[in-house]
């Protein structure tokens, strides 16, 4: 089974991709390494899609940003890559405000 190596990669060469704020999607299930207290290695933290908002920016292994990503449904805090998240434009929202049922 191959690896992604992201050795080549040093994020912090240009500006954050994500601001403080943002609203954010997962683009891939995560799951425990470890480092989650309270839960299992291995279990699932956040569901491919799973909505949430940029806490923090903090860095990691002086080449990666690293965003702190609390998934308010959920009720944690999870530290995501960028690349493992996309942008939530407002119009993507499944509920629009101010519109009447016919």
């Amino acid at each position: 089974m191959g690896m992604s190596r992201d050795s080549d990669v040093v994020e912090l060469s240009g500006s954050p991709i994500f601001a403080y704020g943002d609203k954010v999607r997962s683009r891939k299930h995560v799951r425990n390494d470890g480092t989650f207290p309270g839960k299992e290695i291995g279990e699932v933290l956040v569901q491919k899609g799973d909505v949430g908002y940029v806490a923090s920016i903090g860095t990691f292994l002086q080449q990666f940003y690293i965003y702190g990503i609390d998934f308010y449904e959920r009720g944690y805090m999870v530290g995501m890559k960028g690349r493992e998240l996309e942008p939530v434009e407002e119009d993507d929202d499944a509920d629009v405000v101010g519109e009447e049922a016919p």
